[in-house]
């Protein structure tokens, strides 16, 4: 790592001390924007909750935790009666004050966390039956409810919304994607942009996320171009203090007391990084978190076949890449199809790209047409004609019908890449063993996107319902506590969002209430020890 000099040093200083005060100059002075082979000392700033990645999931749970409270309106009558019953019970006081077990218990919905599914069904009643209620909610701003945070992304405040292709709409309508407080249709009324209909572009709902920050008065607690390298769990005995510091983990220690008592044991995280400067230079950096938040979904690692001659250049993962590709004119003129390999949403957008760009399309996917997981199964038509529209080509353009030989879009349901040659030639094989060698432009494989948390031990492999397997949103997110969102495997360690299964964002907003629930109690009773003396805060208050 290289600084870019003192001055850039001191602009990352002074940001910390405009942002927590200058109360704590003194303490942020010591920030340790150092390399990643020196050691911190103790007498470094700890903060309550370190929050990685900024996209929908990091931004509500900054909303939350900047002291935004959710009420039951006084006028609210929400459709379920059951669930109205226990809302009117506690009126007085806020959701995140109150029994989030209890409230969510016999409530359904597209979700496997009860608290996402409570969370929606406050902000969107019965949307799964094509209602569209108001949210029965109305939020107040409660300062003595802050809790000290910061959110470290890699780019502006929307994350991965802001790297999508732009041409395509949301599976979601605009509503949908929307956060507390702010309402899409309004925003986009304000703004003078004209929404055509329900389903928006992912260039507007990045706008939207970006604005949102603003609008809420959160800036000052989200970092831009922060790349994390370093998540580490730190322990010491009450004791122990002068003792030097060791990465290991807690759940493992044990410190006891002469008396049979276990010591206390500040539960700290190491957060190393470096924010990337505008002369491209890094700044690193070292924070301590009491608690740690992922929020970074799973869009860092595209899916791969894992087949030989997946790394050849003309083998692409992601629609960017592929419209990048059509932009610059690379497959202008080309005879050959491209290949495309997927059966999702995703795959289904290129195949729109290619069709509207005049490109010949192959496309490739294991399962048979009519298996019922298929996502297209799940959409009305209506809503989503465009996807039923190449649901129709999967169907009724396979490479068995005589008639497709010349087509512009061939089908290959059951079939698997077995590889790709350099010749641009791909190898499949069918259900029933028979192989085929078809020639190609380009190849682009589209089969879903794992999250990437190198930053943490093991990757992050010991965190997930299946211990020591790689982390996915659909068959080994990270286990957690169903209503407080806190890892069951590690201590004040958080999860939400993609990370833990909820993949659309009118359902990650529920990890951030759980989550917020959990700290505000936490933070309570340690503001009760100090101020009884039993304790000491090592956090910042």
């Amino acid at each position: 790592r290289t600084y870019s000099g003192t001055e850039t040093e001191g602009q990352l200083l002074n940001s910390f001390v405009q942002y927590f005060g200058d109360s704590l100059a003194r303490k942020i002075k010591r920030m340790p924007l150092i390399e990643e082979t020196v050691l911190p000392g103790d007498s470094l700033l700890t903060l309550p909750v370190v929050i990685i990645g900024n996209g929908p999931s990091g931004i509500c749970l900054s909303y939350l935790l900047s002291g935004y409270r959710p009420y039951l309106s006084p006028e609210a009558i929400h459709p379920n009666p059951v669930l109205h019953t226990k809302l009117e019970e506690a009126r007085h006081l806020s959701i995140v004050d109150q029994d989030l077990e209890y409230l969510s218990e016999g409530l359904e919905g597209r979700s496997s966390n009860p608290v996402a599914v409570l969370f929606d069904t406050l902000l969107h009643p019965d949307a799964d039956f094509g209602y569209d209620y108001p949210p029965v909610l109305h939020w107040k701003l409660e300062q003595h409810n802050y809790i000290p945070h910061i959110v470290l992304g890699k780019g502006p405040p929307g994350g991965a919304w802001h790297s999508m292709e732009g041409s395509m709409l949301t599976i979601s309508f605009g509503d949908w994607m929307e956060l507390p407080g702010l309402s899409f249709k309004e925003w986009a009324a304000s703004k003078r942009r004209n929404i055509k209909c329900d389903r928006v572009m992912p260039e507007e709902i990045a706008c939207y996320y970006k604005h949102y920050v603003k609008v809420m008065g959160l800036q000052k607690n989200f970092r831009d171009n922060v790349y994390i390298t370093s998540v580490s769990r730190l322990y010491r005995g009450k004791d122990d203090e002068d003792r030097s510091q060791q990465n290991e983990d807690i759940s493992t220690q044990h410190l006891e007391m002469e008396d049979g008592q276990k010591s206390l044991i500040k539960r700290n995280w190491e957060v190393r990084g470096y924010q990337r400067a505008t002369d491209g230079s890094h700044v690193p950096f070292c924070l301590f978190a009491e608690n740690v938040a992922l929020a970074t979904g799973t869009f860092d690692s595209p899916g791969r076949l894992q087949v030989e001659g997946e790394d050849f250049p003309f083998v692409l993962h992601s629609m960017s890449d592929f419209g990048a590709a059509i932009s610059k004119g690379k497959l202008r003129g080309k005879a050959d199809p491209v290949l495309i390999v997927g059966a999702g949403l995703t795959a289904a957008d290129a195949v729109l790209c290619a069709c509207n760009n005049n490109i010949p399309v192959i496309h490739v996917f294991r399962r048979r047409v009519t298996d019922t997981s298929l996502i297209f199964k799940q959409l009305p038509k209506k809503l989503y004609p465009e996807y039923h529209k190449v649901y129709h080509m999967m169907c009724t353009q396979s490479h068995t019908m005589d008639s497709n030989q010349h087509s512009a879009y061939t089908s290959f349901p059951e079939h698997n890449v077995l590889s790709f040659k350099p010749e641009m030639k791909c190898v499949l094989q069918s259900a029933s063993g028979l192989k085929k060698i078809l020639k190609f432009s380009v190849a682009l494989v589209l089969i879903g996107s794992h999250p990437n948390l190198f930053f943490l031990k093991d990757q992050g492999h010991s965190i997930g319902r299946h211990s020591n397997q790689p982390i996915t949103c659909k068959g080994n997110p990270i286990e957690i506590d169903p209503y407080t969102y806190e890892c069951t495997k590690e201590a004040n360690l958080f999860a939400l969002g993609p990370l833990v299964g909820d993949n659309f964002v009118r359902f990650l907003k529920g990890g951030a209430l759980g989550i917020a629930r959990c700290l505000a109690i936490r933070q309570k009773k340690k503001h009760e020890l100090i101020e009884r003396g039993d304790g000491e805060g090592d956090g910042v208050p």
